[in-house]
């Protein structure tokens, strides 16, 4: 049975990563993006270290199944009999309650720590950003050293692209979100985060963008209505030199 089994398994195992067409890269990260934030590798690694403890687990489990089936099958017997039953084994029933506890204990911890973290806002960030999501479409408004440059987008009839929003690279940047209509939900998956923008309710965070300059997608990730998928926009890493001359282009501009 074994020599049947695990050939087919190794060939449909095979199948599988064939199929998905990932890369070295991607496969190290889970099927994330690559990140262009410090609070983006967080998120990276508990993803990884969530997917090693489940895939942990799951090798226990499979192999106490495995061998269950293999040395406990039913065999030939001349009689009827059952083979022994063993019921109220208190150790046993101890170490699969304690064991779970500990293990979801674990997780919580890091959890609750990296999501601490991620959502700790600092005094004095380099650059403010005022996010306002309306249906169907961005407006940001940048803030950096006494100057302001503002991007909104069009609804509707510019959704292939949407607004841009400049960003330098290694520097602290704070998102103020709101909205009058409804709920949205700001998200670029470059920074593998995302924070729902609801009418009401003054949401923020922070990320310390990396030295990773580059135009990343945005989007809505809360249904809001009947154009919510043309909700889309981008966000621009340029050098903080390159920074400097939009903000004071878009900042002269608008005097």
């Amino acid at each position: 049975m074994a020599r049947r089994v695990v050939p087919r398994a190794a060939a449909l195992a095979l199948l599988l990563v064939t199929a998905t067409a990932c890369s070295t890269d991607e496969w190290a990260r889970g099927g994330m993006p690559e990140s262009v934030s410090r609070q983006g590798d967080i998120v990276q690694t508990l993803w990884n270290g969530s997917w090693i403890a489940a895939l942990a687990t799951g090798g226990v489990v499979w192999g106490l199944i495995i061998w269950a089936c293999i040395f406990h099958r039913k065999k030939r017997r001349s009689d009827q009999e059952l083979p022994p039953q063993v019921r109220y084994n208190l150790p046993i029933e101890i170490l699969y309650t304690v064991v779970p506890v500990i293990m979801v204990s674990v997780l919580f911890y890091f959890t609750a720590r990296d999501q601490n973290e991620i959502t700790r806002l600092t005094p004095n960030p380099d650059v403010v950003v005022n996010v306002e999501a309306f249906q169907w479409s961005w407006r940001f408004t940048t803030e950096y050293q006494g100057q302001t440059a503002t991007e909104v987008g069009v609804p509707v009839e510019n959704y292939k692209e949407g607004p841009q929003l400049v960003l330098p690279v290694d520097s602290k940047v704070r998102f103020k979100l709101r909205t009058d209509d409804v709920i949205h939900s700001f998200w670029v998956p470059a920074f593998l985060f995302k924070l729902d923008v609801i009418p009401g309710v003054d949401n923020e965070f922070e990320i310390d963008t990396l030295n990773k300059p580059g135009v990343y997608a945005g989007r809505c990730a809360e249904l809001c209505g009947v154009d919510h998928s043309r909700m889309l926009f981008n966000v621009k890493l340029v050098s903080k030199d390159e920074f400097a001359k939009y903000m004071s282009n878009k900042a002269g501009s608008a005097q």
